[in-house]
């Protein structure tokens, strides 16, 4: 599993997609997520402003990255 360090106290989904290479823009990051392709802790999250701390684990087409401070 890959890690994702935070820079301050929590990265929004979509930056996170953005920040870990698993997309390609914050287009991308948008309608990846909208289309329920996104988990975060294991459930598909919708909301792109959704906020990760550390310890959440992102899920996108196979990969898993941890986000840790």
């Amino acid at each position: 599993m890959e890690e994702l360090k935070l820079r301050d106290d929590f990265i929004k989904l979509g930056q996170a997609l953005k920040a870990a290479n698993m997309v390609f823009n914050g287009a991308d990051a948008k309608f990846e997520i909208q289309d329920g392709r996104v988990k975060v802790n294991g459930e598909v999250e919708l909301q792109r402003g959704k906020k990760l701390y550390d310890g959440d684990i992102v899920e996108y087409e196979g990969r898993k990255v941890k986000i840790v401070k």
